[in-house]
C-alpha cells in the first residue's frame, strides 16, 4: 500500500472544479468536531479554496437520515464531482480520505515535491 506522501493535489483544480461535501453528525460531540477538522485539513491541503462543506446535525433534523440513507455517524458524502462517494467514521485516516473520495492523483514523479 502506498504512503500518503506518494500522492499530490488533484490537477483538475486548474479547470476550476468545485467539490461539495456533506458531513452528517450527531450533535456537537468530540467525534463530530474531529471529523470536521480532519476533513477541513485535507480540503485545505488538496482542494485549496475550491470546496464547500455542509454540516448536517441529525439530532436537529433526524428525518434527513432516512431521506439521505445515512446509517452511521459521522458520515461524509461527496456530492460533487459525481459520482457520490461515502466515508463513515471520524476521518482520521488521511489516506482513506484521499482514496475514498478520489481527491488524489498518484505521483509517478519520484523526484518531485512530496507532501
Amino acid at each position: 500500500m502506498e504512503n500518503v506522501e506518494s500522492y499530490e493535489p488533484v490537477q483538475a483544480l486548474a479547470s476550476n472544479d468545485h467539490w461539495e461535501f456533506k458531513l452528517y453528525v450527531a450533535g456537537h460531540t468530540d467525534r463530530s468536531i474531529q471529523a470536521f477538522e480532519n476533513l477541513q485539513k485535507v480540503c485545505e491541503e488538496y482542494l485549496r479554496e475550491q470546496y464547500n462543506i455542509e454540516v448536517i446535525d441529525l439530532l436537529e433534523n433526524p428525518q434527513i437520515a432516512k431521506q439521505d440513507q445515512i446509517i452511521a455517524l459521522p458520515t461524509l458524502v461527496r456530492k460533487l464531482p459525481t459520482p457520490f462517494k461515502k466515508i463513515i467514521g471520524d476521518l482520521s485516516n488521511k489516506e482513506k480520505i484521499l482514496v475514498g473520495l478520489e481527491i488524489h492523483k498518484f505521483s509517478t514523479n519520484q523526484g518531485g515535491d512530496q507532501l
